[in-house]
């Protein structure tokens, strides 16, 4: 009796899916038309940004189950993924309208086996492509839209371009995949090679040397661009860390594509991520958020205005 009535308390909030690893039990799927699954702020403005959060959520227990999917209506998870939203809203968007969807990302913990990777992320995919189909239908109203996305949500917005159709993508200013790699490049992904080109692809990742690198972010890469002076050459840039003040010397390596950073002074610069200093993953947003905020509205004025 115990197990039928744990079984039916369960099967209110959960549901077990085919793409999932057997085993998995994943959150309900978003309902998209409903607004507590997005945050965004309609500024009534030419251009859209369509935002994809990064990995926000360690695996964790609910309802005695663990997780290892964001679960959208779940309080305490929604808080870390509604941090992010705000926070690229008032980094980036400028006065752009700005568009962000709750999804069942996978934890951080999946990323210990490329195996879970491959297993667990169409299902992350899934809902995010939703919500982007929902978007294009009830809130972009044929406007310009711009596509960005860090880390898990760069994962995403590589995705969307694989799967976009063409009359999507005639409307595309640019996508921002800032923390992972493109491995491929079509009709619709195409990299950036200056600060002002449309239906373009801008990517980097960003570490002290080469020797930083994380394999799973950035081997295999096809793209880069520096996004202090838009060049996709070796010429190095100057940036003032917005935090700390140290001037820093920015270089695009363009045999591995890397984007190198000198000048640290201090050593918690280096932050750590899987167990590598100098990888500056957690960083290539804030890090890069004034040269981002100045570089999508210009994309956008050049869009808006055609």
């Amino acid at each position: 009796m115990h197990t039928m009535k744990m079984a039916a308390v369960l099967g209110l909030a959960f549901c077990f899916v085919a793409c999932a690893p057997k085993g998995d039990v994943v959150p309900a799927e978003p309902d998209y038309s409903d607004t507590a699954q997005w945050y965004f702020a309609d500024r009534g403005a030419a251009v859209d940004v369509f935002y994809i959060v990064s990995t926000e959520c360690d695996d964790y227990t609910l309802g005695g189950m663990p997780m290892h999917y964001a679960d959208t209506r779940n309080d305490s998870i929604r808080a870390l993924l509604y941090g992010e939203m705000v926070g690229v809203d008032q980094l980036l968007a400028g006065g752009l309208n700005y568009y962000s969807p709750y999804y069942r990302q996978v934890t951080m913990e999946t990323y210990t086996s490329d195996s879970l990777v491959d297993a667990r992320m169409p299902l992350a995919y899934g809902d995010v492509r939703k919500a982007f189909d929902y978007y294009l239908e009830h809130y972009n109203n044929g406007r310009p839209f711009i596509l960005a996305g860090f880390s898990q949500g760069a994962m995403a917005v590589a995705d969307l371009l694989n799967t976009m159709d063409d009359s999507t993508y005639s409307r595309l200013v640019a996508a921002y995949v800032l923390g992972y790699k493109v491995t491929d490049t079509n009709a619709h992904i195409s990299p950036a090679q200056d600060s002002a080109d449309l239906g373009v692809t801008v990517c980097y990742n960003s570490v002290r040397d080469n020797s930083c690198a994380i394999p799973f972010l950035s081997d295999g890469n096809l793209m880069a661009i520096n996004p202090v002076n838009w060049s996709t050459d070796a010429t190095p840039a100057m940036l003032v860390d917005p935090r700390y003040g140290d001037t820093l010397t920015v270089t695009l390596d363009t045999t591995s594509l890397l984007l190198h950073i000198g000048g640290y002074t201090r050593n918690d610069y280096m932050l750590p991520l899987v167990g590598c200093e100098g990888n500056y993953h957690c960083l290539e947003i804030s890090l890069f958020c004034d040269c981002l905020r100045r570089n999508i509205a210009l994309r956008a004025s050049r869009a808006s205005a055609q």
